[in-house]
C-alpha cells in the first residue's frame, strides 16, 4: 500500500482546492514518483451528469465513462495521464454501495450505520485508485469545507486511516483563506484559525496549512497561523493569487512545498526538473497576437461550465504563440440577430441540453458558413450545424433534432436506437472514449496526422445517417465514421476556410504541454483570417 495524502479546505468554497491537489500532484510526478488524484464530492448525487451547470459548473468525462466533477479535468491536464471512475467518489454513491449490500444480507442482519459501515465504505473507494494504478501516492481531496455536515463521515473515515496506517503513511493538507481587511490591509488570520479549530473538532491536525491570500503573506501572518493552529512555521505554505493556474506548481515550488509533504510522509524528495513546465509558463506570458473567437452558448453567465474549453484554447494559444479573448455570447443573442457575432475571427458552439436558445446556435452555425468565418462545432455544436446545413442548403423545411421536435418532418439528428427505451437519466449516455476512423484527404485526417482516433463521447442524439448521401452530395462531408460505418463521428466542408462538427468532446484531452490538434487547427484559422 502507497501513501495518502488528504486535502480538506476551510473559511469558504471556491478556494481552489482542485488546483492545490493538481499542483502538488504534478509536482510529485516531476520527482519520479507515481500519483494518482481522487476528488470526493459529498453530494448524494451518485454522480455529477444530472447536474446543471449552474450548480456544478461542467461535467468531465473520462475515458471509461465516468461523469465527474471538474476538478478531475484539472488532474487529467496537471498530470498528463488519463484518470478513471474510481478516482471521483459522491455521498450518493457510497450510500448506493451500502444499501445495496444491506439488501443483499451482506450485513447479516446488524443495524447498518454510518460508523462503521459507511466510513469502511469510504475507506475502501479512497484505497481502490491506489490499488488499480499501483501508485506510490494518493492525493485525495475533500470537497466542500470544514464543518459542512456532508463531509463529516468523510474526515472520519480519514481520521480513522491515519490511526490504522503506519506512522508516515498519511498527509493531511488544510488550504484556507486569508483576507485582507479593506481598511487597513492587515492579514486577517482569524478565519485560518477557525477552521482548523472545525478540523480538529473531528480528530483532525493538519500536517501542513496553505494559506491562500490576495498579497504575500507576511511573517506575522505565518507565526499567528503557525502558533495558533499548532503547526511549524515552515508548514505555512503560502498560496497567492496567480495570473494563471499553471503558475501555482512553480510557485509552491518556491515554497518548498513538495519536500515538505515529502518529509511528512517519511519519502526522499528527489530532484525535479520543470524545463517543460516552465517553458510552457514562458509561452503564456510572451503571447503576442490577440485573436478573438465567440462562444455561444447556454451557459456562457458562468465560465465553469465551459472550463476544459477554455483551458484548450490556453494550450493551443500558447503552442501558437497567441491569446485567445473568448467572447461568451448567450446564444439567445443571436436568435434576435447575428450582429452579435461580427468582428469574431472565429465562432465555436460547445455543447449542450436542452431547446432554450438552439436556434440562436443554429443560426451562429449558418452564419459563420455563409460568411466564410472558422467554424467549430463540439457535440451539440456538430448537430446544429447538420440541422443549419439541412435547412440552408439542403432546403429540407422543418429539419431538426428530435430532441427538440420530436415531429420534425427531417429528423436529421436522431436518437441512439439504444437510447429509446431508456427512462433513466444518470449515466445512461453515450459515454466515454469510442474509436473513429477519419476520412483519407479529409482536413481532420491532416489534422490528427493519423488514420484512427479515440475520444471521449456525452451524448444521446446522433447525425441520422439516412441523409448522409444527400448532405455529402451537396458539400458536407462525414469525415470521420465509427468503425462500423453506422456512425458519424466528424462533418466538415471541405470548400469552407475552416469548418470542422465533431460529435465527441477533445476538450476532455487537451494538455498544457499536448494541446489538442484540433484546437490548434481552429486557433491557427483564425488567426491566419
Amino acid at each position: 500500500m502507497g501513501k495518502f495524502i488528504f486535502i480538506t479546505g476551510g473559511v469558504l468554497s471556491g478556494l481552489g482546492k482542485g488546483v492545490l491537489a493538481a499542483s502538488l500532484g504534478y509536482l510529485l510526478k516531476a520527482r519520479g514518483y507515481k500519483v494518482t488524484l481522487q476528488k470526493i464530492d459529498p453530494y448524494l448525487n451518485v454522480d455529477a451528469g444530472t447536474m446543471n451547470p449552474y450548480e456544478h459548473g461542467e461535467v468531465f468525462v473520462t475515458a471509461d465513462g465516468k461523469e465527474c466533477d471538474l476538478d478531475i479535468g484539472h488532474y487529467e491536464r496537471f498530470l498528463h495521464q488519463d484518470l478513471s471512475a474510481s478516482n471521483y467518489i459522491t455521498t450518493g454513491q457510497v450510500y448506493w454501495n451500502v444499501i445495496q449490500r444491506e439488501r443483499r444480507g451482506d450485513y447479516l442482519g446488524k443495524t447498518v450505520q454510518i460508523i462503521p459501515h459507511i466510513t469502511e465504505e469510504i475507506k475502501r473507494l479512497v484505497r481502490k485508485p491506489l490499488e488499480e494504478s499501483g501508485a506510490d501516492i494518493a492525493i485525495v481531496e475533500v470537497g466542500g469545507t470544514v464543518g459542512d455536515i456532508e463531509g463529516l463521515p468523510y474526515l472520519e473515515a480519514m481520521r480513522q486511516m491515519r490511526d490504522e496506517l503506519p506512522r508516515g503513511d498519511t498527509c493531511f493538507v488544510h488550504l484556507t483563506y486569508v483576507p485582507v481587511l479593506s481598511t487597513t490591509g492587515e492579514l486577517k488570520t482569524k478565519p485560518t484559525q477557525h477552521s482548523v479549530k472545525e478540523l480538529r473538532e473531528v480528530g483532525i491536525q493538519p500536517d501542513l496549512i496553505v494559506a491562500r491570500s490576495h498579497i504575500p503573506l507576511t511573517p506575522d501572518a505565518r507565526r499567528k497561523i503557525s502558533l495558533f493552529c499548532d503547526v511549524p512555521r515552515e508548514h505555512v505554505i503560502e498560496d497567492r493569487d496567480l495570473p494563471s493556474i499553471y503558475e501555482v506548481p512553480l510557485a509552491l515550488e518556491g515554497e518548498s512545498f513538495p519536500a515538505k509533504v515529502l518529509d511528512v510522509l517519511s519519502l526522499p524528495s528527489r530532484p525535479a526538473d520543470h524545463n517543460a513546465w516552465e517553458g510552457f509558463v514562458g509561452k503564456l506570458r510572451r503571447r503576442s497576437d490577440t485573436v478573438r473567437i465567440g462562444i455561444v452558448g447556454k451557459y456562457v453567465e458562468l465560465r465553469d461550465a465551459y472550463i476544459s474549453i477554455i483551458e484548450s484554447f490556453v494550450h493551443a494559444g500558447a503552442a501558437l504563440g497567441a491569446r485567445v479573448e473568448l467572447s461568451w455570447i448567450p446564444s439567445a443573442e443571436v436568435e434576435e440577430s447575428t450582429d452579435v457575432l461580427r468582428d469574431l475571427a472565429g465562432i465555436l458552439v460547445p455543447g449542450g441540453f436542452g431547446e432554450r436558445g438552439i436556434e440562436g446556435k443554429i443560426a451562429a452555425a449558418n452564419h459563420a458558413r455563409e460568411e466564410g468565418i472558422p467554424y467549430f462545432g463540439i457535440c451539440l455544436g456538430m448537430q446544429v450545424a447538420v440541422i443549419a446545413f439541412a435547412r440552408h442548403v439542403l432546403g429540407l423545411r422543418g429539419a431538426n433534432s428530435t430532441e427538440f421536435d420530436p415531429d420534425t418532418p427531417h429528423p436529421v439528428i436522431d436518437l441512439l436506437p439504444e437510447q429509446r427505451h431508456l427512462r433513466e437519466k444518470g449515466g445512461t449516455m453515450r459515454l466515454g472514449a469510442y474509436p473513429a476512423v477519419l476520412a483519407e484527404g479529409s482536413r481532420v485526417r491532416e489534422i490528427y496526422g493519423k488514420e484512427e482516433i479515440a475520444e471521449r463521447h456525452r451524448h444521446r442524439y446522433e447525425f441520422n445517417t439516412d441523409y448522409l448521401e444527400r448532405f455529402e452530395r451537396a458539400g458536407m462531408r462525414a469525415s470521420g465514421l465509427s468503425p462500423d460505418g453506422r456512425l458519424a463521428e466528424v462533418v466538415e466542408i471541405p470548400d469552407h476556410p475552416w469548418y470542422i462538427g465533431v460529435q465527441f468532446h477533445p476538450e476532455y484531452t487537451s494538455r498544457p504541454l499536448r494541446p489538442h490538434p484540433l484546437f490548434v487547427g481552429f486557433v491557427r484559422a483564425c488567426v491566419g483570417r
